[in-house]
């Protein structure tokens, strides 16, 4: 009984931590967020941080997961509205794209998230996000719909340019006008995968 006490007060620490870490590496950036004013928020030590998460970095690393989780979660619902398997997949690949004119996905996940965390490619979940890409080429694949090719490179170069028109929106003074470039430009090298083309 002990343990679980212990392990619900854990989990409830590092979840007070994660959502005050996210209200301001949001509103002030990473660099300019101080561990000791975070903790202060939600009435706790620095120990309690470094516990959780080993230092400053750790802890955007857990933020950036959640919002990266959360945005796969939003891009599924709505390829799962979509007709049949490819338009599911293209409906995806824009929803994230679109997600890049949310202030705290601009932010965290595209402009802090490279600049502290390294190659978005390598987070863990990006990974997932692949794995889940590269069942979805394969199904087309099998159907017909996807030309015959390495499902893994397929589903990276699919992900890589989302990512990258992401990152693209992100740092652009005008993002709302390059988002619509981008997704005509997203759907354009996309339809190279079609095995007939319409």
């Amino acid at each position: 009984m002990a343990g679980e006490r212990r392990s619900k007060m854990m989990e409830e620490t590092r979840g007070k931590l994660i959502s005050a870490a996210r209200h301001v590496f949001a509103e002030k950036g990473y660099a300019a967020t101080s561990m000791d004013d975070l903790t202060a928020m939600v009435g706790l030590t620095r120990g309690a941080l470094y516990h959780n998460f080993g230092d400053k970095r750790g802890l955007l690393l857990a933020v950036v997961n959640q919002i990266d989780g959360e945005m796969a979660a939003h891009a599924a619902a709505v390829g799962s509205r979509a007709d049949n398997g490819w338009d599911a997949l293209m409906a995806e690949g824009v929803a994230y794209i679109e997600m890049a004119l949310k202030p705290e996905v601009q932010r965290i996940v595209l402009l802090d998230g490279p600049a502290v965390l390294g190659d978005p490619s390598q987070w863990p979940s990006q990974s997932n996000c692949l794995q889940a890409t590269v069942r979805k080429v394969e199904d087309l694949m099998a159907q017909g719909i996807i030309k015959p090719i390495d499902a893994e490179a397929a589903a990276r170069l699919l992900s890589g340019a989302a990512l990258n028109a992401a990152l693209w929106i992100a740092a652009n003074d005008h993002p709302q006008d390059v988002l619509k470039k981008a997704v005509e430009a997203f759907r354009c090298l996309a339809e190279g995968l079609l095995a007939v083309r319409n």
